[in-house]
């Protein structure tokens, strides 16, 4: 009976899930076909700076989708919200236009798109094992049968979708602090770079006039050697002056 019992809770389950996701999937279908006004202000609500981190998210697509499926989309949307559109909004536009644009950059490139499936994949790792550290806590309390929030399954899509947009912020936080830490290290070496050229400078100037004076320099000199010359020679004249000078011999005459 607990086996039949256990069957019919995991049938209902799996038709709750299938319910929910069917509604999701309407509500989905809904969204995405929103006027370009709706879309824009979708892309440009508050908080969207952190919703649309998520290409996906960006996009109203499925991770698991064809990036054929993607293409689409992305052309959809993009016309739906571009500026030529959008002419008496063409500001916003152009502000939503770029996130969209983004998102697909992100989305057809096969490298940073497994980063994004990546992201999703350890969203759900992390919120299976916090549901499973849930229920060993119950288990240790002695209510192993109690029920958690995430036995719903809207409950624990909404949990993998709360985790999806924290790895998101993370990955932007860990990316903007390299940027960063990077552009301080660049601007730290420009720094170092512009003291070495401007010591490179002036030994240069100092070269360029030490050269151009050499001349001036060797002037000076010749004109000072010739000054003290001159000046002992005079000095010898007026000492010769001052001296008694005997007077010239005279012969006789007879």
């Amino acid at each position: 009976m607990s086996s039949s019992l256990s069957k019919d809770q995991a049938s209902t389950s799996k038709e709750s899930f299938d319910d929910f996701y069917t509604e999701v999937k309407e509500i989905e279908k809904r969204d995405s076909v929103l006027t370009p006004t709706q879309q824009i202000d979708r892309l440009l609500r508050p908080g969207s700076t952190y919703f649309n981190l998520n290409p996906f998210e960006v996009l109203q697509i499925e991770p698991d989708v064809e990036v054929a499926d993607i293409k689409k989309r992305y052309r959809t949307l993009s016309i739906l919200v571009h500026p030529d559109k959008n002419p008496d909004n063409q500001e916003r536009a152009q502000n939503a236009f770029d996130i969209v644009a983004r998102s697909w950059k992100i989305l057809e490139n096969d490298l940073t798109r497994k980063k994004c499936l990546d992201v999703y994949e350890e969203a759900k790792g992390r919120t299976d094992h916090m549901i499973a550290e849930k229920r060993k806590k119950l288990k240790k309390e002695g209510r192993p049968m109690e029920p958690i929030l995430e036995d719903d399954p809207a409950k624990y899509k909404h949990a993998i979708y709360v985790m999806v947009m924290k790895l998101f912020a993370d990955m932007e936080r860990r990316r903007q602090k390299l940027d960063q830490r990077d552009q301080e290290e660049r601007k730290r070496k420009r720094e170092t770079e512009i003291e070495e050229e401007e010591r490179i400078k002036a030994d240069r100037e100092w070269q360029q006039n030490f050269e151009e004076s050499r001349q001036s320099r060797v002037n000076s000199w010749h004109d000072f050697q010739s000054g003290a010359s001159k000046s002992k020679k005079t000095k010898k004249q007026k000492h010769m002056t001052g001296m008694m000078v005997p007077p010239k011999f005279k012969p006789e005459t007879r």
